[in-house]
Parts: structure tokens; sequence; C-alpha cells
């Protein structure tokens, strides 16, 4: 095992459900979320601590829909990055506030990018201003999305 890789943390059935009420609703309080699962509120609370200390939840955070916001342009970008460079150009990238997510993948892509923004000539300023000039950028291929069917935030479990 590298040496930065923790072992997985092993979860049981109730902190799975603890997971998927979150999931559903992370405003919920622990005495609601404790009713759903049949559990005391404490012991809820416990396990939720628990839980992010070992880093299985992250973090808890508003998903916004952009569009009530007139953020219009949903993007992904496949990046290709000569690989001498493809550590400096993630973290440039990483630093943007349109990039929403960005990974290194297999293939000749090197990098997997999404990016939302306001409108058209947004994302055309961003590539021309932000992402082309970056040293060691090979090609860039960018798809818009048209229709949303699903969108999942978190994971299955």
């Amino acid at each position: 095992m590298p040496i930065n890789e923790l072992p997985p943390v092993q979860i049981d059935e109730i902190d799975r459900k603890i997971i998927a009420e979150l999931n559903r609703n992370g405003r919920i309080s622990y005495t609601d979320l404790a009713k759903e699962i049949g559990l005391s509120r404490v012991a809820v609370q416990s396990r939720i601590n628990a839980l992010m200390e070992a880093g299985v939840i992250e973090r808890f955070t508003a998903v916004i829909n952009p569009e009530k916001i007139g953020i219009h342009v949903s993007a992904f970008f496949n990046v290709e990055v000569e690989p001498k460079c493809l550590q400096a150009v993630a973290d440039q990238l990483s630093e943007e506030p349109v990039v929403t997510s960005l990974y290194h993948m297999t293939g000749p892509s090197k990098l997997h990018m999404h990016g939302l923004f306001m409108n058209n000539q947004e994302m055309e300023n961003f590539m021309k201003e932000k992402l082309y000039p970056l040293p060691g950028i090979m090609s860039v291929d960018c798809q818009v999305l048209i229709t949303r069917y699903k969108s999942r935030m978190g994971m299955r479990l």
C-alpha cells in the first residue's frame, strides 16, 4: 500500500443508513435523524463525528442550481497536457473559480474538467485567457451540456 494511502474505514449498516439520510437531507437534525435510524440522538451525533474524523464525511455543503443564479453554460473539457507540465496545469486550473471539478484520467486526455459559466462569452474568455495560454497544453476538447438527466452528489453505498 502506498505511504499516503490509509486502509479503508469500515462502516456498518447503521453508518450507511446515516450517510444515505444525510445525502437526502444534509440539514436534518440529530434528533430527527435518530428517529429515522432508530438510535439515540447522542449515538447518531457520535457516529457522525466519528465518520467526519475518519474522513468518510468530508464536509457538508449546499447544492446550488446554477441556472437560478445566472449560470447557464455547463461544459466538460478533456485537456491533453504534456506530462512534464501536468501538475503545474492541474494546480493552476484548480484555482479557477469557474472550474467545479478536475480529474487526472487515463487515456490521451490527461485532465478531465467541468466548468460553469454565465454564458458562452465567459466560457470563451476562460478558454482564450486562462486555459490555452497554460504551458504544456496540447489539445482541448470541449462539450457543452444540453440536458441534465441525473446528477449525483455524494456516493452510492
